[in-house]
């Protein structure tokens, strides 16, 4: 019981600077980009859950995961749930569509730069996983 309360980090990154979103953000990784606001950089996922997976990411690192966020990130949510809207009315998704960010190990994360993914275009089952 006491791992669930224990703290989310990073297993193998030592810097922001080894943090592949952060290298996506900053355009020295390249990247299919679906959109961006001011603080949000959208782009396909490389391994494809759904026909349209796209990964919404804080230019910024601003938070490891959901757990990190406060009222200090109002505008950058603000603006990633408005993008994702868009990306979705753009890709068509009129039938449904789900986003989804994972925390931790047990629940996937695999990359600690808070992100979230985008899925649609096929029937979504719940509960996922």
């Amino acid at each position: 019981m006491g791992r669930r309360n224990a703290p989310q980090r990073a297993p193998e990154e030592t810097s922001l600077s080894d943090c592949i979103f952060c290298q996506i953000a900053a355009g020295r990784i390249p990247a299919k980009k679906v959109g961006e606001t001011t603080h949000v950089y959208a782009f396909r996922d490389n391994n494809p859950q759904a026909p349209t997976h796209v990964l919404l990411i804080p230019k910024e690192h601003v938070a490891d995961s959901a757990a990190d966020l406060g009222p200090q990130h109002a505008i950058m949510l603000t603006e990633l749930f408005g993008l994702a809207a868009k990306i979705a009315r753009d890709e068509r998704l009129e039938l449904g569509w789900r986003l989804v960010t994972n925390v931790g190990p047990e629940a996937g994360q695999s990359v600690y730069h808070l992100h979230v993914h985008l899925l649609g275009g096929r029937s979504l089952r719940w509960p996922p996983g």
